[in-house]
């Protein structure tokens, strides 16, 4: 059985929150070093683990999140995989959920855990929640049982919440507790212990990891609102290389049943858009043909995305897409659960 000391965790810095501090001669925040970590943080030598850092140069704000940048990340894990037994990644914390669901797409079979922490003040302040979100995060990616890995998949932890990566949102901006996973239970909940809800977390196949490398950003997203223009609608659908949408709907799926709003869907559609139903509510699920409202936009080809959240939305797209797989084959696979982001 391995022991505590043996296990090692790589920590990827990408910038955000959580790795600044504040310089104390000029009051400017600055990029933490966390060569000396132990220094800061010397409760890190009590957990018993090889811990390693690595920063990505440059660091960026996570507004400035991209597609390239993910497959950075993608192969930095791949390309330590066998080294470490978990990976967790210092993230900022608006974008967060889109990286941990391409993430989840991009790393196919993966058995080590993979946990993406941020925090809303910095590292350095006193009343910090980085300090707690990156042990916590710690800890559970190096938590084993039975010599196997107790969350092998992509998480987020915030909080004291441990959420699957591809079904959490961003939806406070302010408070500490800033991320929930409407649609799916909390994979863990940390308090005075760490209570795992071993039911939820995907268990390992032990199958040779596999990083999908090619992403095509070429998905937009349109959200419906009331009094939305015919002008408007027709102009985003027919974006210069747009080939899918994520259509934001009302309640269950539903939309405006003007005729011109239907006409430009299916016209979009036959020209080879596809376009995903999503709903714009922070719980529950798209339920096409429930209402007159969403039946026309089933019956024309609109897929639809059942419960994932806008983030899974996108990034499952953009991965779909970036296998060159046909329209057909990726409608298909909408519809199918392939690495957690829906309840089907």
């Amino acid at each position: 059985m391995i022991q505590r000391e043996e296990i090692s965790i790589l920590v990827l810095y990408t910038g955000g929150t959580i790795g600044m501090m504040q310089d104390p001669k000029t009051g400017a925040l600055v990029p933490f070093d966390f060569g000396n970590i132990y220094t800061h943080f010397p409760v890190l030598r009590t957990l018993g683990y090889k811990i390693d850092f690595f920063s990505f140069d440059p660091l960026i704000d996570s507004s400035n999140m991209d597609p390239a940048f993910w497959l950075r990340l993608a192969e930095k894990i791949e390309e330590n995989y066998e080294q470490y037994d978990g990976f967790v990644v210092l993230h900022g914390s608006d974008t967060m959920a889109y990286t941990a669901s391409a993430l989840s797409f991009m790393l196919e079979n993966l058995n080590k855990p993979v946990v993406l922490t941020g925090s809303q003040l910095p590292m350095g302040m006193v009343r910090t929640d980085g300090r707690e979100n990156f042990l916590a995060a710690i800890e559970i990616a190096a938590a084993r049982e039975d010599d196997v890995a107790i969350v092998p998949e992509v998480c987020i932890f915030f909080q004291s919440q441990l959420l699957r990566g591809n079904r959490t949102t961003k939806f406070n901006a302010e408070d500490f507790d800033a991320f929930a996973s409407f649609n799916f239970q909390n994979l863990a909940d940390v308090g005075v212990h760490i209570k795992y809800n071993k039911e939820k977390i995907f268990k390992p196949n032990f199958r040779k990891l596999k990083v999908h490398k090619n992403l095509d950003g070429n998905v937009g997203i349109l959200k419906m609102f009331p009094g939305i223009s015919e002008s408007f609608v027709r102009h985003c659908l027919s974006a210069p290389g747009l080939k899918a949408i994520v259509l934001e709907t009302f309640g269950s799926g539903n939309a405006t049943t003007a005729p011109w709003f239907l006409n430009a869907l299916k016209e979009a559609i036959d020209k080879g858009l596809i376009v995903l139903n999503i709903t714009q509510c922070e719980s529950g699920s798209v339920e096409m043909g429930r209402y007159e409202t969403s039946l026309g936009m089933g019956q024309i080809g609109v897929v639809s995305g059942h419960d994932m959240t806008t983030e899974a939305a996108v990034t499952k797209l953009m991965y779909l897409l970036g296998e060159g797989l046909s329209d057909e084959r990726i409608k298909q696979a909408l519809q199918k659960s392939i690495r957690g982001e829906m309840s089907i």
